[in-house]
């Protein structure tokens, strides 16, 4: 509609002009506006859909639950000297010997077919858990899929199938170069309903929905309802730049907020099913976290970006490589880390076996480091334990900075459930409204650094502070752990 008022304005604008220059001045207007270069939604979808749907499979599956009690009877055990209890057991062991029934659960969900010998891209949580897999052509013919290999980190999954026919199949498009605003088209087959299809546009790119490690979803106003988990989201090439996930509802239906997959991330990962039937993603070997402007500042960055390393996995390819806790990783083989959760996604990517280079700011000034990556999934995470006995300590308070701490002791493990290997100070109160409180802090939480040097217990703690204070230091930085997590955290001092 902006474009034919638009249009029409410019038209009456120029009235008076003389026929001849009159087109010659709309021609211009109109093709060479930035407005008439953009893409714009044609008057229908019919001939994109016409071409796509075929590609598009419904994808349902079974799963046997077995249950343990008989039929109609409740899966529960009577509390003892319950006046029913002795006839209630003996019913059971009668029913003991019999055939432990089951019941089958079902899902759908959708599919598209990427090869036309068969390879279909979906969710893995369409078809994860289930003993049997069906897809539905649009042709209505049924067929029995297996899965190549599924992904839980990315909630994809690759599915095979054999056809006497060779499939319609569908192309990757690149979501890098899609753009807020541009036009796009869901198509699911929910329900085993058939094909179903909606168009909206882009509404943000890189969100983050807590789902997994390597969350960097496309957003679309683009209805997207049960049953289109696994479906395509198209751009307007007719290539697949998404895979329709999730939606945010408050009911189950949508408000137009669904999130896809983008295909870049896809890509990849679908590539590795296929060729090994499960991921090979490099590992670095490091905890991270935001570097935000308090961190920044005690750091001596300029800028606000790349991500602070929390911690070095010991034995791990950055172990190996020299890096250490309180670096910041500026760029990772060449590419610019805009924002830590952004690494993961990038080591992820980058072959095993691979050597980079990577600027980190050590010490107030830029390094190189040189790292041969690991495989994540060969990664033995079992932790340590030393099971030192420890007694307690006394609880030393920080007034200013609103904060309790005492040495590790086995009550406190005992009290905050903390890993037997714990070192540091472990904070024991916080007071409300407080520097230390406003920053996350909370009883629980080990203090394990100050300002990139390692503490054992509150004296080292003050001994620190102090020689902060006597720096003239705006603030400080505290490594903390807290649930098996590590983060930086920078309080500012008082004067």
């Amino acid at each position: 509609m902006s474009r034919v008022g638009s249009i029409r304005f410019i038209f009456l604008k120029v009235g008076l002009i003389p026929a001849t220059l009159r087109l010659m001045v709309f021609a211009a207007l109109v093709f060479h506006s930035p407005s008439a270069m953009a893409r714009n939604a044609p008057d229908s979808f019919a001939d994109l859909v016409e071409k796509m749907l075929p590609a598009v499979v419904n994808i349902s599956t079974s799963q046997k639950v077995s249950r343990k009690s008989p039929p109609g009877f409740p899966d529960f055990d009577l509390p003892p000297g319950s006046p029913f209890k002795e006839f209630f057991d003996q019913f059971k062991q009668q029913r003991k010997g019999s055939p432990e029934p089951s019941e089958k659960a079902t899902s759908l969900g959708s599919g598209f077919i990427i090869d036309s010998s068969g390879l279909i891209v979906t969710n893995n949580h369409v078809i994860d858990g289930a003993d049997q897999i069906t897809v539905v052509l649009k042709d209505e013919r049924r067929l029995e899929a297996k899965v190549v290999g599924k992904d839980e980190k990315t909630d994809l999954a690759l599915l095979k199938v054999e056809s006497a026919k060779a499939l319609p199949a569908l192309e990757w498009g690149d979501s890098d170069k899609a753009r807020v605003g541009d036009w796009v088209l869901a198509i699911g087959n929910p329900l085993g309903l058939g094909g179903s299809v909606s168009a909206g546009i882009i509404s943000a790119r890189g969100r983050d929905i807590r789902s997994g490690p390597y969350d960097d979803f496309i957003q679309t106003d683009a209805p997207i309802n049960r049953g289109n988990s696994g479906g395509p989201l198209f751009d307007m090439e007719g290539r697949v730049i998404g895979i329709n996930t999730a939606i945010l509802s408050p009911n189950g239906g949508s408000i137009g907020i669904g999130f896809s997959i983008p295909s870049q991330l896809a890509k990849g990962v679908i590539s590795q099913l296929q060729r090994f039937g499960v991921t090979k993603r490099g590992w670095l070997g490091v905890q991270i976290q935001t570097v935000s402007k308090d961190i920044a500042d005690s750091l001596g960055l300029s800028e606000v970006y790349g991500a602070l390393v929390a911690g070095v996995v010991k034995g791990s390819p950055a172990d190996r490589a020299g890096f250490k806790s309180g670096d910041v990783i500026l760029k990772f083989d060449g590419k610019r880390v805009e924002e830590s959760r952004r690494l993961p996604r990038m080591v992820a990517e980058t072959n095993v076996g691979k050597r980079v280079r990577v600027a980190i700011w050590r010490n107030q000034r830029n390094r190189q480091l040189y790292v041969q990556l690991g495989e994540l999934e060969k990664v033995d995470q079992t932790a340590a334990r030393t099971g030192k006995p420890r007694t307690n300590g006394k609880v030393s308070k920080f007034d200013t900075l609103g904060l309790s701490m005492a040495p590790v002791s086995d009550n406190l493990v005992k009290r905050f459930k903390l890993p037997d290997s714990a070192e540091g100070a472990v904070v024991t109160a916080v007071k409300p409204g407080s520097l230390a409180a406003n920053k996350g802090l909370r009883p629980g939480s080990i203090i394990v650094e100050v300002n990139q040097v390692k503490i054992k217990n509150p004296n080292d703690f003050s001994a620190a502070l102090e020689k902060a204070k006597g720096s003239n230091q705006k603030s400080i930085l505290l490594l903390i752990k807290e649930g098996g997590e590590v983060r930086f955290v920078g309080l500012k001092l008082e004067k």
